[in-house]
């Protein structure tokens, strides 16, 4: 029998949605997302300062935070415009152009990945692939994952 539904892409039935954080649950974002993850306190200057380390206009400001529908989380810095942001990766020589939460998801990827090998923590990697899953169906897909390589 068909069913309209068995004409919708796999992909645009399970993708993935980012919802911001209210203010009121700014505070308990990160132990409710880490708390169990080992050294979890410092998971948010670690992303302030790999995004000064990749973008040289970043000087710091606020941040937003993202749960995703999958269980994944990101921060991504306020834009008061749509200028691009320009990230570098010196380890690899990767660059581009990215939106700001284009460059939240890459720097936020980056972090997690780190911060999973550090800790050897299967929560922590398990959230980077919550985040990579989400990062695979993004706009700017290529950028961000060119940037990470």
């Amino acid at each position: 029998m068909f069913t309209p539904e068995a004409t919708v892409p796999v992909a645009a039935q399970q993708q993935i949605v980012a919802t911001q954080v209210t203010d009121e649950n700014r505070i308990s974002f990160w132990p409710q997302h880490f708390g169990s993850i080992p050294q979890w306190i410092i998971l948010e200057p670690t992303v302030f300062a790999w995004m000064d380390r990749f973008c040289a206009d970043y000087c710091g400001g606020i941040w937003n935070f993202y749960n995703l529908s999958n269980g994944g989380v990101f921060m991504a810095p306020e834009a008061d415009n749509s200028e691009p942001w320009t990230l570098f990766n010196t380890m690899n020589g990767n660059g581009g152009e990215l939106s700001a939460d284009a460059a939240g998801i890459a720097v936020c990827l980056m972090v997690y990945s780190h911060h999973a090998c550090r800790t050897e923590c299967d929560s922590m990697t398990e959230h980077y692939h919550r985040l990579r899953d989400y990062a695979l169906n993004h706009a700017e897909c290529n950028v961000i994952m060119h940037i990470i390589d």
